[in-house]
């Protein structure tokens, strides 16, 4: 089984997703942990109630700082970051350079949070995530088992 970790800044909402998505349906093959450089020390409550109705257990998920990891000398087949360069988020750096994969997810926390929004436009916003992220991980699980 291939270890995983999911990176991105506060890890409260992508890398949360990510971790989940691979715990749940990807577990024969790859688990799935995650981190954030700068940690918000939570899960974003609209994502986590997002992932319970989506039925995803969300009962061993925390927010954490990917120092953990180093200092345990956790070993990773892979560490994908999952920030938007694209909207100038500094993305986290890995020590070993060799196994880091780049997925560039806008944030849906800081478009949540600079606008006023109803359930509705939160959970679209949350969708689009969740669907991108979706996607990717497929993708990717796909061509690893094909290697």
């Amino acid at each position: 089984m291939k270890s995983i970790l999911f990176v991105c800044t506060g890890n409260s909402a992508r890398s949360i997703i990510a971790e989940s998505i691979i715990n749940k349906n990807y577990s024969k093959d790859f688990k799935a942990y995650s981190a954030g450089s700068n940690p918000s020390g939570k899960i974003n409550p609209h994502i986590k109630e997002y992932l319970i109705t989506k039925k995803y257990d969300v009962s061993n998920l925390n927010s954490k700082n990917f120092n953990v990891f180093l200092k345990d000398k956790k070993i990773f087949d892979y560490v994908v970051t999952v920030c938007s360069s694209a909207h100038n988020e500094i993305c986290p750096i890995w020590p070993n350079k060799n196994i880091i994969i780049h997925w560039d997810i806008k944030d849906p926390v800081k478009q949540i949070e600079s606008l006023n929004l109803n359930k509705k436009s939160i959970d679209l916003i949350i969708d689009e995530t969740y669907n991108v992220l979706h996607r990717k991980i497929t993708d990717w699980t796909q061509s690893e088992k094909n290697k």
